[in-house]
């Protein structure tokens, strides 16, 4: 992440047609993410010291350099699909079918309770839309709010579209009141004094950073609350307690979705004795979030069966690619069209072994063959240009609304790179989405190529033998011990940070991570874009200890002399001899 905005200057008409979406998506970079700004959002608005460079450390593909813009029309319709969806799920008939076929826990009444935070998740384009999967405990909607208070923008116009749907004050207090009328809802009559916010090991979790916002913003309205993996609770005389603390409310992160794992049994008591108010719930989950669901609601004549109103059938089977099991009678045919289509797992989440056809080897077709499966239409993502920068990056994105109870909460988008959305890609992350302007006119995007930021502009590289200046961007990571520097491989770090591996050569020890992003001519180094520096704790076997890393109040920068080492490895000793 960088504070400078890429130079730009374009003149652009801008209507108020799909013309102009593509246009703001491709060429608009009046609007970048202002570090200073998000860290001031997080750790001095709301409240929250050190988050900023937990993020930076735990996550640093989290938020998106830029905005994604859609037209209205496109978030009008998304929000009818929704509406048409709730409609279906509140048929006795569709609950019924879908019940009878799930898991004992998904028939247990949750008492009223709605389920917060679900998640529907969308690919469109100016040319196309569809709904490609409904998610029942989506992440990132406190983030969300965060990160639009941190973009800034260089053009009148495009400041005014900002500040007219910018929400973020509004979203959560709304969170907050949804909360309590989970609560209210499932009969009870005094008021939410606690809640449990829940997820397996959530220390390590990667959007851990979001657990902490939320309970900030729980606390700040007078609201008892706990980070908890579902081991650490237990059942006394009727009340769930966490040590002490008497639990009213769990706010389930889990992706364990039936409560079927050991470590959740005092969860499913709990639950299944009514002693607690669960949200979001195995119930809500089977009707929503099961990818089996998308086949019935991509079929005509099940919706007809089912008693489903003809316009919104018509919304649906417009919205939902056609979607079916993967089974061995349409097995041949199936792997003929997979080029046209998306195989995801029932009880998937987060794009986990989900496969684009046109990517599936052997081995994986195999692996879906033994069950388990859907194979659904592809629908191509939208693309947003985030660097102007020649050959310019394109990332993919989705759009995710966040709704409660048949309302959309908030829009947001997330960039990235490969089959799936992920959290690994340069430039990518969750980004604020912007309906196209308000009113057609003249927007003029004219940023300046100086930056407040230094940067390192290493001389003595040129482009001889190279016929053409090819840009490219890489990132490049390096740990930092007293005096000495040494470089840290991309994967290997991404897998500590994921917690798959240790690295017992560095148990017990302390380093600065320093992150440049590195500019590129003809492959080889030429600038660093941007520095980012935080701390990195081992413990004693060789693990992360984000914890500790974030108790670290020291200053994160190299000195000269790392600087001088940092050079060599990335430039060479000859290309730092010319820049002195």
């Amino acid at each position: 992440m960088t504070d400078n905005i890429p130079s730009l200057s374009i003149t652009a008409t801008i209507s108020s047609g799909p013309d102009s979406i593509e246009l703001l998506n491709s060429e608009c970079f009046c609007l970048s993410l202002d570090t200073k700004a998000l860290k001031q959002a997080l750790e001095s608005e709301i409240g929250q010291p050190g988050l900023f460079d937990l993020i930076q450390q735990r996550c640093p593909y989290l938020f998106a350099t830029r905005p994604v813009f859609v037209s209205q029309a496109n978030m009008a319709r998304m929000e009818q699909v929704v509406h048409a969806i709730e409609l279906v799920v509140a048929l006795p008939a569709y609950r019924k079918e879908i019940l009878g076929d799930s898991t004992h826990i998904a028939s247990h009444n949750p008492g009223g309770a709605k389920g917060v935070f679900f998640g529907y998740d969308f690919h469109v384009t100016e040319g196309g839309f569809g709904l490609i999967e409904i998610n029942t405990n989506a992440g990132g909607a406190m983030l969300n709010a965060v990160l639009a208070r941190a973009h800034r923008a260089c053009c009148p116009a495009i400041e005014k579209i900002v500040s007219a749907q910018n929400k973020s004050n509004v979203l959560e207090d709304e969170i907050v009141a949804m909360f309590r009328q989970e609560w209210s809802l499932s009969g009870h009559e005094r008021a939410l004094r606690s809640i449990a916010i829940v997820d397996e090991n959530p220390t390590q979790q990667y959007l851990y950073p979001e657990l902490l916002l939320f309970q900030q913003l729980f606390q700040r309205h007078g609201l008892g609350v706990v980070i908890a993996d579902p081991c650490e609770f237990t059942l006394h005389k009727g009340v769930l307690k966490h040590g002490n603390m008497n639990i009213d409310l769990v706010y389930n992160r889990l992706t364990d979705f039936t409560l079927s794992e050991p470590a959740s049994a005092t969860l499913r008591e709990a639950y299944l004795q009514n002693i607690i108010v669960l949200t979001p719930n195995p119930q809500s989950h089977a009707l929503f979030a099961d990818k089996r669901n998308l086949v019935l609601l991509s079929d005509p004549i099940r919706l007809q069966a089912l008693g489903v109103p003809k316009a919104t059938q018509d919304i649906l089977l417009a919205a939902i690619p056609h979607t079916e099991i993967v089974l061995p009678e349409n097995a041949e045919r199936l792997w003929r069209k997979r080029r046209g289509l998306f195989f995801k797992p029932f009880a998937g989440f987060g794009g986990r072994a989900a496969y684009r056809g046109d990517k599936l080897t052997k081995r994986v077709w195999k692996e879906i063959l033994t069950g388990g499966y859907i194979a659904q239409a592809l629908v191509v993502p939208g693309s947003r240009v985030v660097s102007d920068h020649e050959p310019a990056q394109v990332l993919k994105f989705d759009l995710r609304n966040y709704t409660y109870d048949d309302k959309v909460q908030w829009v947001a988008a997330r960039l990235y790179q490969g089959q799936t959305t992920n959290f690994r890609t340069l430039g990518g992350g969750f980004a604020p989405v912007y309906e196209g302007p308000i009113d057609p006119g003249e927007i003029i995007c004219s940023t300046s190529s100086e930056s407040d930021n230094e940067f390192f502009h290493i001389a003595g590289h040129s482009n001889i033998g190279c016929h053409e200046a090819v840009v490219q961007h890489e990132t490049r990571l390096f740990l930092i011990e007293e005096n000495t520097v040494k470089s840290l491989k991309h994967d290997s770090y991404l897998e500590l940070v994921r917690g798959k591996s240790t690295a017992p050569e560095f148990a017990g020890r302390r380093f600065m991570l320093v992150d440049w992003y590195l500019r590129l001519a003809c492959g080889q180094p030429e600038i660093v874009v941007n520095e980012t520096c935080s701390w990195l704790v081992f413990d004693a076997e060789g693990r992360l200890d984000f914890n500790a890393a974030h108790e670290i109040d020291a200053e994160t920068a190299p000195t000269e002399t790392h600087c001088t080492q940092l050079k060599e490895l990335v430039f060479g000793v000859i290309a730092v001899s010319n820049s002195k």
